[in-house]
């Protein structure tokens, strides 16, 4: 019966049949359900909430100032002269609260670190709370992107410095930067039908989702993580971009389940490969898991000129409900060289698509299609990620920056990765943790647990029964434990994939458990109907 259940929502998306586990382990009032099938982390970063709200009351005060005389409820914008005198005066009466300090020492930080002015600063996010203006311009406000910057160069490319200037997009959440690079990828004709797409996997979903679709149209050639190198690309699935109708390679970087981060080796040998072989090839890399890795360099910081980043807030800062992402490109890059370098047919079309935007719409960098096209063009001038949310993506990027002993991140790394011991220790087994590894999720791979707890004949009957199809739905029935299938994200192996992100540790032991208690089940089903077999081995 399960296993036809399964096979019901097979090719549903692994987040659409999570809603099924939900509703079977959630079925038993009395029972509590733990659902690790979702990535939203339960921690967050408390101080730059704290200071916006701290920012929002001096707001409001700022808007006060204009319409004091009228008993109205109206408020103005706030004045830029004057403006950090005026912030001094209010944070003297708050001077032990957590949030002003905070906005105190981000006012010195930009000055000192990035050379911004502390007034232009102040004011924009004074201005960026109250909401008060359209986003100018549409694509990032100014010193926004500045900070966004400076913390992206942090957080991606180690100890090396950029490869040249890049700018950012804000957008409501990585998401929003997936459905956007896509669409302008095809509106340009960059990509489009029959072209291939090179996806690393496993992978999230939605990026094996949307290139099929009819809109796209896009072929997908799987180059894959090996699992035996703790998912690392080896070189004979890199050369598979060899092919010139691969058009563009997607990957998650560290990778989503396997949540391991490329190796210092494998950025260079993917570098050098693109050097030498694809230096046309387009490459967008999210990297939204790569603040939770060591010593973590993006595809972003080696390949530069090739690659847009991607990176969201949600899963550090623990803000998926703000939907704050961010796309990266270098000012120098093949996506621009290859508008350039378009047919003069082509370059019209597309001069008819963006004239209302420039006279010389063939001057349009590829980056400001993309907030374009986020707005069907004609509204361009509206467009833009909200001034509230861009206030709160820098202070969340001030905060970065500015924890200078990495307190909060090693914070962050600690709690995942003891999590992640406790999963594996309830279930019986010891797994070290290797120089890449980062743990966010982890993947659960069924059919090598079996082998290890019961012995190599009993993993064998357990892939040859396809029991994999109905572990996670009888671990839903049985123990309210909710898991996402590894085969949703093209993992190759019978797996189960365990975000460690959002419950508590005592709940990961019970899960560990809980999973041990169903494959010991699954054992005593193998040694009922393979009792012949299960004596000869014994003897």
């Amino acid at each position: 019966m399960l296993e036809n259940l399964y096979r019901q929502y097979a090719k549903l998306s692994p987040f659409e049949l999570k809603d099924q586990l939900i509703a079977i382990a959630s079925s038993d009032a009395e029972r509590l359900m733990l659902n690790a099938g979702r990535g939203n982390p339960n921690f967050l970063a408390m101080l730059p909430r704290l200071a916006f709200l701290s920012l929002g009351e001096f707001a409001m005060l700022e808007a006060e100032r204009s319409y004091a005389y009228l008993d109205s409820g109206f408020g103005g914008l706030p004045e830029h002269d004057g403006i950090v005198q005026r912030f001094d005066s209010y944070a003297a009466g708050h001077a032990g609260a957590a949030g002003i300090k905070f906005i105190r020492s981000a006012t010195s930080y930009v000055k000192d670190q990035l050379g911004l002015n502390q007034d232009e600063f102040l004011f924009e996010l004074t201005n960026a709370f109250l909401g008060c203006t359209y986003p100018t311009p549409p694509r990032m406000l100014p010193h926004t992107e500045e900070i966004v910057k400076a913390y992206l160069a942090q957080e991606m490319f180690g100890t090396a410095p950029p490869a040249g200037d890049f700018s950012v997009f804000a957008t409501e959440g990585g998401t929003a930067a997936m459905a956007y690079i896509f669409q302008t990828l095809n509106a340009n004709g960059l990509v489009g039908h029959g072209d291939k797409i090179g996806i690393g996997t496993p992978i999230f979903s939605p990026y094996l989702e949307i290139p099929v679709l009819a809109e796209f149209g896009l072929d997908v050639v799987d180059i894959r993580l090996d699992q035996g190198d703790n998912w690392q690309f080896p070189l004979t699935e890199i050369e598979k971009l060899r092919d010139p109708k691969v058009k563009i390679f997607c990957l998650v970087n560290p990778s989503n389940p396997p949540s391991t981060k490329m190796s210092d080796a494998a950025l260079e040998q993917l570098a050098q490969f693109i050097k030498t072989e694809r230096p046309d090839l387009f490459i967008v890399t999210d990297d939204v898991y790569g603040t939770f890795a060591d010593d973590f360099v993006s595809v972003f910081a080696k390949c530069a000129r090739n690659t847009l980043c991607v990176y969201s807030f949600s899963k550090f800062f623990g803000a998926t409900g703000w939907r704050l992402g961010a796309i990266a490109l270098h000012d120098d890059n093949a996506f621009d060289a290859a508008l350039a370098a378009q047919p003069e047919d082509q370059k019209q079309r597309l001069d008819a698509r963006y004239i209302s935007l420039s006279t010389k719409p063939r001057e349009i960098r590829f980056i400001d299609r993309l907030v374009a096209d986020s707005r069907a063009v004609a509204l361009n001038h509206t467009a833009g990620l909200s001034t509230p949310q861009q206030l709160q993506m820098a202070l969340f990027a001030l905060n970065g920056l500015m924890d200078r002993d990495h307190r909060y991140k090693d914070a962050a790394k600690r709690l995942i990765r003891q999590r992640h011991q406790t999963l594996y220790r309830n279930m019986g087994i010891v797994v070290p943790h290797r120089a890449n590894d980062v743990n966010y999720y982890t993947l659960i791979d069924l059919q090598d647990l079996a082998g290890v707890l019961h012995g190599l004949a009993f993993k064998t009957w357990f892939m040859n029964s396809d029991l994999g199809t109905s572990f996670l739905f009888r671990l839903a029935q049985e123990t309210g434990v909710v898991l996402l299938p590894g085969n949703g994200f093209e993992v190759v192996d019978t797996s189960a994939r365990v975000s460690l992100a959002n419950l508590t540790e005592s709940e990961y032991a019970s899960i560990g458990r809980f999973s041990r208690q169903i494959l010991d089940e699954y054992f005593q089903d193998y040694k009922s109907t393979n009792a012949k077999d299960v004596a000869a081995a014994t003897v």
